[in-house]
C-alpha cells in the first residue's frame, strides 16, 4: 500500500510538470514581451535556469505589479511546488516501503 501512495505522488508529480511545461514558457514569453530589464537578469535560456526558478519559487514576480504576470506565474509556482512536493513524499514513501519489506 505503501508504495502505491508513493507511484500517486509521483503521478502528481507529473501532473505537476504537466502545467508547468505549459503556464512557464507563457509567463517568459510574457516577461520578454513586457519585463525586458527581469530577463537580462535571467539570461537567454531561462527556462531550467535556478536563477529563474528561485526568483519563480521566492514569489518575486509580484513586485512588478502586473496582474497579467501574475496571472501566468501563479500557476507555475503552484505547478513547480506541486512537482517538488510530489518527489519529496513520493522518495519518503518509497523510503518508508523499502524499509518494511
Amino acid at each position: 500500500m505503501v508504495l502505491f501512495l508513493a507511484l500517486t505522488a509521483f503521478a502528481i508529480a507529473i501532473a505537476g510538470a504537466t502545467a508547468f511545461v505549459i503556464f512557464w514558457p507563457l509567463t517568459l514569453v510574457h516577461l520578454r514581451d513586457r519585463h525586458p530589464r527581469l530577463v537580462e537578469q535571467f539570461g537567454p535560456g531561462a527556462f531550467l535556469k535556478p536563477v529563474a526558478l528561485w526568483w519563480l519559487l521566492r514569489g518575486d514576480y509580484r513586485s512588478a505589479s502586473d496582474r497579467s504576470l501574475s496571472g501566468l506565474a501563479t500557476p507555475s509556482r503552484i505547478s513547480l511546488l506541486v512537482i517538488l512536493g510530489g518527489i519529496a513524499m513520493g522518495g519518503v514513501l518509497w523510503i518508508i516501503g523499502k524499509g518494511l519489506s
